[in-house]
């Protein structure tokens, strides 16, 4: 394996999504709500948040080497039991933190960047408190992770800040309609973590890191999938109603068919490994559908108003 094939597969690239997403939405509700877009601006922000995202996966790849909690996983999926590089011998543990550093020094050089170009200090408040949710999600004596704050951490770092911190980057300002259309994609991406968490249950239980799964159990965390899954859904129509986002974003439903799928195959298959995949899978596929197509729906909102 060549070096460039192994470190794309330690940041877990084809992940990105997670990041990318926020991204293009936050940007693009900047567009319908100002009709001014800036593709450098937009550019320099998502490469900044994948080097993060890079950084948060190395660094929790290596401390939850650390803890021995991926060693002692034997059910990890494609989705869920870290990249395995240390496991497999490809990585040292001591490669994998240095990774995490550079990519966290990448993502702090962008930030500076795009403080550097927009009013005031936000984007480097913002970065610092993403990079202080990624890094300490399993670093640390008090990781948010092992202390029942795993859940509200993916949401805050994977929905709420990039979406705000994208539309500030492209306005120079805040809006509460950034804030809370958020939720739906921060909703869907904490789901992907969600149901990642029942096939490491049994791992994850020995090292203590108790996240929501582990302290509900299975059983009765099944609840937890749901509500994230088509909450999601409830909030892009209840924000629609509100006037928080254009009506043409409620091409999000047009996905509600694979959400409904994988939520079957979930409630079928959540105390199995290899049967819950394809609803693994599914996750990240309705958290990428919602995001585009909301986005669509933003970018459409946009050109319509410019035509009238």
């Amino acid at each position: 394996m060549n070096a460039v094939k192994k470190w794309i597969l330690a940041v877990r690239a084809p992940f990105f999504s997670a990041c990318a997403m926020p991204v293009i939405f936050g940007a693009t509700l900047a567009y319908y709500e100002t009709g001014n877009f800036h593709w450098w601006y937009f550019g320099i922000t998502l490469l900044g948040l994948i080097a993060a995202h890079a950084g948060a996966n190395l660094a929790n790849d290596y401390f939850d080497h650390k803890t021995k909690d991926d060693e002692i996983n034997p059910n990890f999926t494609p989705f869920s039991g870290g990249s395995r590089m240390i496991q497999n011998g490809i990585l040292s543990a001591r490669a994998i933190l240095r990774g995490a550093f550079i990519s966290y020094v990448l993502a702090l050089v962008a930030g500076i960047y795009l403080t550097a170009v927009t009013p005031g200090y936000w984007v480097l408040i913002l970065a610092v408190a993403g990079f202080m949710g990624g890094f300490f999600y399993t670093a640390g004596k008090f990781a948010f992770a092992y202390h029942g704050l795993g859940e509200l951490t993916i949401l805050v770092n994977f929905g709420i800040l990039p979406v705000m911190g994208s539309y500030y980057v492209q306005t120079g300002a805040f809006s509460w309609s950034a804030f809370w259309t958020s939720f739906p994609i921060g909703f869907l991406i904490t789901a992907i973590l969600y149901i990642n968490q029942f096939p490491d249950y049994d791992a994850d239980k020995a090292v203590r890191k108790n996240h929501l799964v582990v302290a509900l159990g299975k059983e009765k965390a099944r609840a937890g999938y749901y509500f994230l899954i088509y909450g999601s859904y409830a909030a892009i129509m209840l924000l629609v109603l509100f006037g928080y986002l254009t009506p043409y974003s409620l091409a999000a439903l047009l996905s509600l068919p694979i959400a409904v799928k994988t939520t079957r195959i979930f409630a079928a298959n959540y105390n199995k490994i290899k049967e819950l995949i394809p609803a693994q899978a599914g996750t990240i596929q309705v958290h990428t559908l919602v995001g585009l197509l909301m986005s669509i729906g933003c970018v459409v909102g946009a050109l319509l108003k410019k035509v009238r």
